[in-house]
């Protein structure tokens, strides 16, 4: 290991790199200290403590909406706007061709992606303060329009920021810059769940903690093997030339080409409706009456964790559609003289490796659901809300972490290859 930190540090390319990426999330970090005045953070703290909706997402935000931040919303804004426009290109031919454009027609997603996410961050923001303003904790005190417009303006402008940063981090090639900027903030996050894990500890919870422990070794150890597993399908090239030789090699297909992804947008999905719903809860009218029914819902911890199973179930088949075109990858292999040995070429050959692909994603989607509602089983056993929440970071930590590393060892490999 610290070999390979030597053989980062030496090469300017790749130091440069990190450096700046360092240097990005300390920003970030600078930038979630810095509150919006006029707000009871004490209160607010003493309200997140009983609001689990909230207190999950002050969790994935490093602890900006407790301290009500500038950059209090993260990058949720900018995470829902992605899904939205990947949920229209199934929907919406114009979308779809913008899809299959290549770099040209994501240029243009990701330019109406950054619009959308303009007013999803007010319509959050404006949500979130309203939501303060009904409790009972007097966490916002008097706000007249002008303030209120200062504050979305200020808060959406920081949702921008991030989203900003997260594409220059995007840019080093190193890992997705979204996920990087959302890893920072669980790992600021964690210390202070395990200082208050340990404060509150009493002889009775030995047990509780041991479990715990075992399931964030199972965590570690199952996204691992998902991350990691893959098949190799075996392929053969027509050698050009005298003898008609064939040069065999294989196409690695992973069991979880979506790595990280569909766990973070599960979450936002999560997210989004309870909090929106409590904005309308004390309505006493039909919207009042639904809106009720939302949050019952997702307090039910049963009903919740069978949203979140089927939502990184989806979301994993979904992203896996958009990263791994079976079409094209057999057209490449066709037009550079490869293919499967027993499967014509074309046709048969993208039947052939969608089939495939689907058996491995549905086993990858089972596993990496049934490890993402793994702690919430534990928080219904032994009753403890943190335990949930670092458990579900864990889980997005090592995806992560792992997704970072392998960026890192394949610009280390070309590095090597360019010497050579």
């Amino acid at each position: 290991m610290w070999e390979k930190f030597e053989r980062i540090w030496k090469l300017k390319d790749i130091r440069n790199k990190v450096l700046f990426v360092l240097y990005m999330l300390i920003i970030f970090r600078l930038a979630a200290h810095i509150p919006i005045p006029g707000i009871d953070t004490a209160q607010l703290r003493l309200f997140l403590q009983g609001n689990e909706v909230l207190g999950l997402l002050n969790v994935f935000t490093g602890g900006t909406l407790e301290n009500f931040s500038i950059v209090m919303l993260g990058v949720g804004p900018y995470i829902t706007a992605s899904i939205i426009f990947q949920l229209f290109g199934m929907v919406i031919p114009q979308i779809e061709e913008l899809q299959k454009e290549g770099e040209a027609g994501q240029k243009k997603l990701n330019m109406y992606t950054r619009l959308a996410t303009v007013p999803l961050a007010i319509l959050q923001a404006f949500s979130l303060i309203a939501l303060l303003r009904q409790s009972q904790h007097n966490i916002v005190g008097d706000m007249g329009s002008l303030k209120l417009m200062v504050v979305l303006v200020t808060v959406t402008a920081g949702t921008l920021f991030l989203m900003w940063i997260g594409e220059l981090i995007t840019e080093q090639n190193i890992g997705n810059g979204v996920s990087i900027l959302i890893f920072a903030a669980i790992v600021s996050a964690l210390p202070g769940v395990v200082q208050t894990a340990l404060i509150n500890y009493t002889s009775a919870d030995l047990y509780t903690y041991i479990l715990f422990i075992i399931v964030a070794i199972i965590t570690v150890v199952g996204v691992v093997f998902i991350s990691e597993g893959q098949r190799n399908i075996p392929v053969q090239y027509a050698k050009q030339g005298r003898g008609g030789s064939t040069v065999r090699s294989h196409l690695p297909l992973r069991v979880n080409m979506a790595g990280v992804i569909p766990i973070i947008f599960a979450v936002s999905v999560v997210l989004f409706p309870p909090m929106i719903a409590q904005f309308f809860i004390n309505r006493a009218d039909i919207l009042g009456n639904f809106a009720r029914f939302v949050v019952s819902i997702f307090n039910n911890q049963l009903a919740y964790g069978i949203i979140y199973f089927a939502l990184v179930f989806i979301f994993t088949f979904f992203y896996t559609g958009i990263v791994f075109k079976p079409e094209k990858v057999a057209e490449n292999l066709q037009k550079q003289g490869g293919f499967v040995p027993g499967i014509r070429p074309g046709k048969q050959t993208e039947q052939y490796l969608s089939n495939v692909m689907n058996k491995l994603v549905l086993s990858g989607a089972l596993f990496l659901s049934l490890i993402a509602v793994l702690p919430l089983i534990v928080r219904a056993v032994t009753g403890r809300q943190s335990l949930a929440i670092g458990g579900i970071g864990l889980l997005i930590v090592v995806s992560v972490a792992i997704e970072i590393s392998k960026q890192i060892e394949a610009q280390l490999t070309m590095h090597e290859y360019d010497r050579i």
